[in-house]
């Protein structure tokens, strides 16, 4: 069972810089190094994912060609952590206005 767990641990970690390498090369080539650079910083310091997600969708679309159908599926795990955090912050807002 252990060792399903590292396994799971090594694919997840496989995903998630695969994620950022394609995400870097999508905002590179829109937006140039230094912007990439900055977005890739700011997800790690601030945990701001969303343009490094969108980066992703067309780095694999655009910069590696692939169809739309797998730039989705190589974007989706980011998604699954993007937009419940941007629903909560949604949410959050909304009920301390009332």
């Amino acid at each position: 069972m252990a060792a399903l767990g590292i396994f799971g641990f090594f694919i997840l970690m496989a995903v998630g810089i695969s994620q950022a390498i394609i995400g870097y090369m999508g905002i590179e080539h829109y937006f140039g190094a230094i912007v990439a650079g900055l977005t890739l910083g700011a997800a790690f310091i601030f945990r701001l994912m969303l343009p490094l997600t969108i980066g992703t969708f067309f780095g694999a679309l655009e910069v590696l060609g692939w169809p739309w159908y797998f730039a989705v599926l190589i974007t989706a795990p980011g998604l699954l952590f993007v937009v419940p955090a941007m629903v909560a912050t949604a949410l959050e807002s909304v009920s301390q206005k009332g």
